[in-house]
């Protein structure tokens, strides 16, 4: 019966169609029945089974069937069964919407509308050549001389047009990019001019400087001379040893010959902080007849910034190992990473902390003076949980403040060994503490809680606390206001705040690409931070954009410490090294690896398979000395000279 189904509704087709009286819309040959080439061979289920044309108002039947509104009423009127199956269909109320198929139908329309619109821009040029070519086969017998030469004549033309268009168009290119090269080498000659200027004004400036000193020099001179010459015979002996002493220009020649050595090694950084330095100048430059003293003041103020950078870069050439301590004298413990190191107010004792849960004071001179590397602690306290970080008070000797990983915060009497004090309110683990240098009783603590909490020693319990958007990997107090602190977050950003108002920050300085880990003070207004993308940046708090960049070690993934000095940074890196970077310039002047010493149970480790790094940086302050321990508990004296 299945094989019968297509014939009888065949029949009904050719009885129904005449009765719609519309003409074709078809213009192609037909096939298979009326449906069209290969394309809409794939949309033939698109295709009224009675009119072979698109469907319009798609209705289906109980059967499945589906045909046009128009179509199926006017068969049901006559037949009253599916044209297709021949199924029994009393009337109108057997069909019914399918909207389904009519949004298809509809977005194959819109298709076939864009594709009849596309077509001629891109096939009329190809079909108009083809029809030419086919012109020439068919019709070249037929024309005459006088017709092949007006061809060849139009042609010619229009190949010469053609070539000057081409020519025009790729001139143009090169004329544009000729344009754009001169107008950029011009603007660079314009800087490069006004750089040359402003290095001739200051070579001058720096010129009469040194007539001006070497006239002083030689005044100074006659009259030392002219005082020998009058002293009596009872002051000879202090004559020699004046004498003896003319050893010094020697000295100094060879000091500044390593100062110049070490000036041309970094050159291309000393003229970028010459230039950021002198920037003002560069911009505003005039003619000096139109200078005015107010701009040479400045000018002048610019250049003594750019010599004092200058003067303390050369003032050192290397680190000198001074003394080592080991923070664990357990051979079998691999765990003894030093967390934190901080000098005391006076710079006479110094506090190493870290995973073994104790927090060791050492006496700096007794280490210093001591023959051998065999150092004991002046007083050894002992935490609950692993300690992440010390901090010291600045007007209490003796007072000294350790966070911890179970999120304690302790105030610790170091004359005692006991704790005074312990805050217990964060929730997860505390990374950072600091003593405020202005109001000495304040402290800030900063904890994975995302929270920074203020202490006072005078209170049981926190007095403030700052909501901070991820959790906070440090924080640092402004080391001349009450009132204002910064903190690292792992939101990758820095934040600083007046404690007055805790609802909004004074700035947030955006530029690191991972963990902010670390913050430090240089002074009052810049702050230097580490985070986890291998960079230190440098930040004014008056200016929200990075004003320097500090790379060359590497920090990938643990806390590797940050101090300084005021003038140098010091941080340490993951290949067990210790760099030192001068605030005005982007690239490490010094760095200090350490030696790798393996426990018991690592003596069988190749040395690509030991992973230490310096963990704990610490400047001493007022001085050229820095404390350096990495992830095996060694810690290095250094200083710089």
């Amino acid at each position: 019966m299945a094989s019968n189904r297509p014939s009888s509704s065949q029949g009904l087709a050719h009885i129904a169609t005449p009765q719609r009286h519309r003409p074709s819309k078809r213009q192609h040959p037909s096939v298979l029945n009326g449906i069209g080439g290969s394309f809409e061979d794939k949309t033939n289920d698109f295709l009224c089974p009675i009119c072979f044309e698109l469907i319009e108002e798609a209705h289906i039947t109980r059967c499945g069937h589906t045909f046009c509104f128009a179509c199926i009423a006017r068969s049901l009127e006559t037949y009253g069964r599916c044209p297709k199956c021949s199924f029994v269909l009393n009337g109108p109320e057997h069909i019914f919407p399918n909207f389904l198929l009519n949004e298809l139908i509809s977005k194959h329309k819109m298709q076939l509308k864009r594709k009849i619109e596309l077509t001629p821009n891109f096939e009329s040029p190809d079909a108009s050549v083809d029809s030419l070519r086919q012109f020439l086969a068919s019709e070249s017998e037929n024309l005459s001389l006088p017709d092949v030469n007006v061809i060849l004549e139009v042609l010619t033309q229009r190949k010469h047009i053609l070539e000057a268009e081409t020519c025009v168009a790729q001139n143009r290119l090169l004329f544009q990019f000729l344009e754009h090269l001169l107008n950029q080498k011009k603007t660079q000659l314009t800087l490069l001019t006004r750089e040359v200027d402003l290095i001739e004004r200051d070579l001058k400036d720096v010129e009469v400087i040194l007539k001006d000193a070497d006239a002083r020099r030689s005044e100074l001179e006659d009259k030392c001379k002219a005082v020998e010459n009058d002293i009596n015979q009872e002051m000879k002996e202090e004559e020699e040893s004046f004498n003896g002493s003319k050893k010094n220009p020697e000295n100094s020649m060879n000091t500044m010959s390593l100062c110049r050595k070490r000036m041309h090694a970094h050159f291309d950084d000393f003229v970028q902080c010459y230039l950021s330095v002198r920037a003002a100048d560069l911009l505003f430059s005039k003619s000096d007849s139109s200078k005015s003293a107010v701009e040479s003041t400045s000018g002048s103020s610019g250049l003594d910034v750019f010599r004092e950078n200058l003067v303390k870069f050369s003032r050192y050439s290397t680190l000198r190992p001074l003394a080592t301590l080991n923070y664990s004298s357990d051979i079998f413990n691999n765990s003894t990473i030093v967390s934190s190191i901080e000098f005391d107010k006076d710079n006479e004792l110094f506090a190493i902390a870290g995973v073994t849960k104790r927090i060791k004071v050492f006496d700096y001179a007794s280490v210093i003076r001591d023959v051998v590397d065999i150092h004991y602690p002046s007083i050894e306290m002992i935490s609950s949980s692993k300690i992440s970080c010390v901090s010291w008070n600045s007007y209490h000797k003796s007072t000294l403040a350790s966070s911890d990983y179970e999120g304690s915060v302790t105030v610790w009497d170091v004359s005692t060994g006991q704790r005074t004090k312990t805050f217990q309110e964060h929730e997860k683990r505390c990374w950072s503490v600091d003593f405020n240098d202005v109001d000495t009783r304040l402290i800030a603590s900063g904890s994975d809680d995302a929270r920074v909490k203020l202490w006072s020693l005078n209170m049981e319990h926190s007095v403030a606390s700052l909501e901070a958007k991820a959790n906070v990997c440090c924080v640092k107090f402004n080391p001349r206001s009450s009132c204002h602190l910064a903190f690292g977050s792992a939101d990758h950003c820095v934040h600083y705040y007046d404690l007055r108002n805790m609802k909004e920050a004074l700035c947030v300085f955006k530029g690191h690409r991972k963990a902010v880990s670390y913050v430090k003070f240089l002074n009052r207004e810049d702050i230097v931070s580490a985070s986890t993308d291998s960079q230190l940046k440098l930040w004014n708090i008056n200016n929200s954009h990075c004003l320097r960049s500090f790379v060359g070690h590497i920090n990938e993934k643990n806390f590797v410490g940050l101090a300084t000095n005021g003038d140098y940074v010091a941080c340490g890196s993951e290949n067990n090294s210790l760099f030192v970077y001068y605030k005005g310039l982007s690239k490490q002047i010094f760095s200090f690896k350490f030696d790798a010493v393996r426990s018991v149970l690592e003596k069988d480790k190749k040395d690509e398979d030991v992973n230490e790094f310096v963990s704990a940086v610490c400047w001493r302050q007022h001085s050229n000395v820095v404390v350096a321990a990495n992830s095996q508990g060694i810690i290095k004296i250094l200083e710089l000279c």
